[in-house]
């Protein structure tokens, strides 16, 4: 009785806030539906703080062969719902109090990405909102900040997805310009990349693409000026990875920030360009789900950093799964400092 009298009292937005207001614990399962990547997160959250029970991706290629025709192909969207079906399964398996699922650039530019979305939430109950490119990047950004101490320096956030790259300029007190260019790795890759290896007409004729495309991102950093180019994702980890088997480096999994730098990056980009994709894959470090994506992202990367002339290169652990994951607590808390 007396527990329902706080509750009644507290008026609480939700059943979450009123479990950790009470001193409890919940677990949240946060699902993030890439174009290349399907990502699941577990965590156990109490009031002040939050512990990751499970890391979990499956290469879903939901964007493969139908991402510059604005359509999700019939053998995407059976991984998709193969992919979805084995997380609800895993959700199950945890008692997971409350699932926050976000879509991304493929499914919000296809024209049957709602409808794949709704044939998801029929089959395992999961309730995806699709977000804009805008809103991606501010969750990338809230993630990388949670990773990275960005001091007084501005710094560019870059995020390279298969279907969009998000560019965040932020120091540690604020965010100066965000923008999400729908130009990702899985739309360059069936765009220009057609020779094994890749050529320099198509290297020519890419870079002659981002000087077009990303105009907006050269004017935003003229005007701000950041000097280092911070990593998050997919692309990224696997130059750390590459980078840690080269040197031997032992990378602690509850880092935040992964071991790289610019020079690192030159010369693993130097050696990729010049390889098949099964000389690629038999880079230690390398992993299938990126053979195919990682020579046109770091024809961007280097792009971006002679174009920009930035200094330096940091790698954040942190992206736009775990900016979902802080939002979700920031709501929480805030919820709950509200009914007190």
């Amino acid at each position: 009785m007396r527990n329902k009298q706080i509750i009644y009292r507290l008026k609480l937005k939700s059943l979450s806030s009123i479990l950790l207001y009470c001193g409890l614990f919940m677990k949240v399962a946060v699902i993030d539906l890439g174009t290349n990547t399907f990502h699941l997160l577990i965590a156990r959250v109490d009031r002040n703080s939050h512990e990751i029970l499970l890391r979990e991706r499956k290469a879903v290629k939901i964007g493969e062969k139908g991402i510059n025709k604005g359509e999700i192909t019939q053998a995407a969207w059976k991984r998709a719902l193969k992919a979805l079906n084995e997380f609800k399964a895993t959700i199950e398996e945890h008692h997971i109090d409350k699932i926050f699922a976000t879509a991304t650039s493929a499914i919000r530019n296809a024209g049957n990405g709602q409808s794949l979305v709704s044939e998801i939430h029929l089959q395992t109950g999961i309730e995806i909102e699709v977000i804009s490119g805008i809103r991606e990047a501010e969750l990338i950004h809230h993630g990388a900040s949670k990773a990275l101490d960005f001091g007084s320096e501005k710094n560019l956030i870059m995020d390279i997805g298969g279907g969009s790259i998000e560019f965040i300029i932020a120091d540690s007190s604020r965010v100066y310009w965000l923008r999400s260019f729908e130009v990702g790795g899985q739309r360059l890759v069936e765009k220009f990349h057609k020779s094994d290896p890749i050529t320099t007409p198509e290297i020519e004729e890419l870079k002659t693409f981002f000087e077009t495309e990303l105009q907006p991102l050269v004017e935003a950093c003229a005007e701000h000026k950041p000097t280092t180019l911070v990593g998050c994702s997919g692309t990224f980890d696997t130059l750390s990875d590459i980078y840690c088997e080269q040197t031997q480096t032992k990378r602690n999994p509850d880092d935040t920030e992964y071991p790289f730098g610019i020079e690192a990056f030159k010369d693993i980009f130097n050696e990729l360009i010049e390889k098949t994709r099964e000389e690629r894959l038999a880079i230690p470090g390398m992993i299938e789900m990126r053979v195919d994506m990682i020579v046109v992202a770091c024809i961007l990367v280097d792009f971006i950093i002679e174009k920009l002339h930035l200094e330096n290169i940091r790698i954040s652990a942190y992206a736009l799964k775990e900016g979902i994951l802080y939002d979700v607590l920031d709501s929480l808390q805030k919820e709950i400092n509200t009914s007190n």
